[in-house]
Parts: C-alpha cells; structure tokens; sequence
C-alpha cells in the first residue's frame, strides 16, 4: 500500500498535527514544498495568504502545526530528501490538490518526481497520504486504523 484516504473518522481532517503526529520522526527528516494551500487563518509569517508556495524544514513545519491551530483546506505537503534543492523553475507545474483527478486514479503517484510523500488535504473533508516510504506508511496506518487504501477505493469506484 502507498496511498491511504482518512475520511468520514474526525471533525474535520486537515489539522496537521493530528495528521503528523505518527510519522513526527519521518516529517523532521525532510524538507517540506507546501503548494495549493488555503488555511482557515495564517498565524505565521511563514506561510502566507500571498504566497503561491512554502519551502519549510520538517522542524518549522513541526513548531509550526505544534503552535497554531491551523486547519489547511487545501494544500499539498510534498516531502524531499534535505539534500535535494528547490527548484520551482524546474517544474512544470506546482503540485496541488483542489481539481487534481490524479489522486482518483490508479497507480496513485506522488506529483513531483523526488518527493518521498506527499500529504493532501481536500476541501476540508478528507486527507490522502501518498508515500515511497513504507515505515512511514505502517506507522501511519497502525495510528490510523481506518485508513482504507485509497487505490482499492479507487478501483472499486470505477467498477
């Protein structure tokens, strides 16, 4: 499994430190490209209504779900290796979540080739976790035994 849907299970879905909190070791070890966002607020100035992206270390993205109460709407949280640099210019197109068919489709990828993982929230109602890194999917499921793998939703929704 490499991809999980969490839905119908919390109030609402996209509280980071909810979603962080069994794979805290695994976000520290990486550097975060967070694209598409859309937050009930913007209580720090590192990621901001004004920005088309955020490049974080997985320590500011952990202080920053740790201090404030945010619920991300909509975003895509892509995970890379700390050796590997951003290059916006490089990209075809920013990863995202709002509109993406992507996800509703088998095999589910992560968007940019050299992220490990991607964390989607969408609109609010469900989050996907979509990973190369198997520890951090055990982890994930074991915390959050409800996850269903989202390419068997998937091809049960095209059957």
């Amino acid at each position: 499994m490499n991809a999980v849907i969490l839905e119908k299970c919390f109030k609402y879905f996209t509280n980071m430190r909810i979603i962080l909190e069994p794979i805290e070791r695994s976000v520290a070890k990486y550097n975060w490209l967070i694209t598409d966002f859309e937050c009930n607020h913007y209580p720090d100035d590192r990621i901001t209504m004004d920005q088309e992206y955020a490049w974080l270390s997985g320590q500011e993205l952990l202080e920053i779900v740790e201090n404030y109460e945010i619920q991300f709407i909509w975003a895509v949280f892509s995970a890379f290796p700390k050796d590997v640099p951003l290059d916006i210019a490089v990209l075809s197109e920013l990863p995202y979540a709002d509109g993406n068919p992507r996800f509703w489709q088998n095999p589910v990828t992560v968007q940019h080739p050299l992220a490990i993982m991607e964390i989607v929230a969408w609109d609010s109602t469900l989050m996907l976790l979509i990973t190369k890194d198997q520890v951090v999917m055990d982890a994930f499921v074991q915390h959050f035994p409800f996850a269903k793998n989202l390419e068997e939703q998937n091809a049960q929704r095209s059957r």
